[in-house]
This record gives structure tokens, C-alpha cells and sequence, in this order.
């Protein structure tokens, strides 16, 4: 498992950019891959320091991307696809935090590193219809903060991080991030199907279940 998470981290740092905004792409829609898009961007700018602009973008234009499918599913399913797709819980607090101050809270949390959520406020900001412009403006600003941040410590720090992500103790980590978030993904698919469907039964039935 170390050498195709490995391989795979390979080819996306021969990829470059193209693998970069593929990957935000993945990592801000479906697939949440803990710390992977922040140890690409590391690994590029380390190599090519003179490129860190051209790094950052490509993240940042990758990670709207995914908040562009984000967005057209949670606009399509309004609020009640948001019941099927979150936790009670962590749908009530993102709520409050997007309906005092959208924008504020969108670039909070656009500039924070996993496992913050950040697509889930993404989704509940387009399911409660705020402005499209202003999502996609809010996201690629603060997208393209975080990912030149991130950036920058692959100038200065950059061996060093590589070296800590090749030991045996940070590749157990990664495997257990990911399969966490893995089984958190399919639960929350399982729930949404299971509630997707019960909308087509009649009322006792949903009840009960």
C-alpha cells in the first residue's frame, strides 16, 4: 500500500500543474485525500521554487472546479438534500456560521487545512443560495491564499517535509486518514441513497424507519 500511495504521488508530481488541478479538483467534490493536494503543492514548489504562482493557481482553479459540482448538486437539492447528506449536527453549526456571514465564513474556511470542512460549507452556502459570483469569487481568493502559503513552506522547508511524509509512522497516519474518511464518505453516500429513497414510501413507513 506504501508503494502505490507512493506511485501515485509520483505520477502526480510528474503531472505538474495538470496534476495538481485534478487532484483540488477530486479533493474539493468527491474524494477528500487528508493533506494530499497541500504535500503536492509542497513537493512542486520545492523543486521549482520560481513557479509558485503558477502552482498556486492551478490548486486554487482545481479547488473551484470542485466547488463547481459542489454547487450545482446542493443548489439542485436545496436544503433538504443538505438532511440527507450531513450530519444533523454538523449541519445545524455550518448553517448558523453561513447565515450570519456567508462570505466571512466561506474565506475561514477556505484557508484552513483539513480535515476542517470546507466543502460542507460550500455545499450549505449554494443550498441556501447565496450568489454564485460571489461563491466562486470568495473560494478562488481564498484558495489561492492558502495554496501560496502552502507554497511557500515547500520553498523554504520543503526537503524537510518530504523527508517527515516518507517515514513509516506518516504513511500509517495517511492510511488511516484515509480509510476514515473513506468509510465517513460511503456512510454519508448510504444515508443520503437510504433517505433518497424512503421519500417515495408512504409516511408510516418513513416513521418507522
Amino acid at each position: 500500500m506504501k508503494s502505490l500511495l507512493y506511485e501515485v504521488f509520483a505520477f502526480l508530481v510528474h503531472l505538474g500543474g495538470p496534476g495538481l488541478l485534478g487532484l483540488a479538483l477530486l479533493d474539493s467534490s468527491f474524494l477528500f485525500m487528508p493533506l494530499g493536494i497541500d504535500l503536492l503543492v509542497v513537493a512542486l514548489t520545492a523543486r521549482e521554487a520560481a513557479r509558485l504562482p503558477y502552482y498556486a493557481l492551478m490548486a486554487a482553479a482545481g479547488s473551484v472546479l470542485g466547488c463547481g459540482v459542489v454547487d450545482l448538486l446542493a443548489r439542485k437539492g436545496g436544503e433538504a438534500g443538505l438532511e440527507r447528506s450531513l450530519p444533523r449536527g454538523r449541519l445545524e453549526y455550518v448553517k448558523r456560521r453561513v447565515e450570519k456571514n456567508a462570505a466571512w465564513a466561506l474565506v475561514v474556511t477556505g484557508l484552513m487545512p483539513p480535515p476542517f470542512p470546507f466543502t460542507a460549507f460550500v455545499a450549505v452556502a449554494s443550498a441556501l443560495q447565496y450568489p454564485r459570483r460571489k461563491l466562486f469569487a470568495v473560494i478562488a481568493m481564498s484558495r489561492t491564499v492558502r495554496f501560496s502559503a502552502v507554497g511557500l513552506i515547500g520553498v523554504f522547508f520543503g526537503t524537510r517535509v518530504l523527508r517527515l511524509a516518507e517515514s513509516p509512522s506518516f504513511q500509517f497516519a495517511m492510511l488511516a486518514l484515509i480509510a476514515i474518511s473513506t468509510g465517513g464518505s460511503a456512510y454519508s453516500l448510504y444515508r443520503w441513497i437510504r433517505k433518497s429513497s424512503g421519500r417515495n414510501l408512504p409516511p408510516e413507513v418513513q416513521a418507522a424507519e
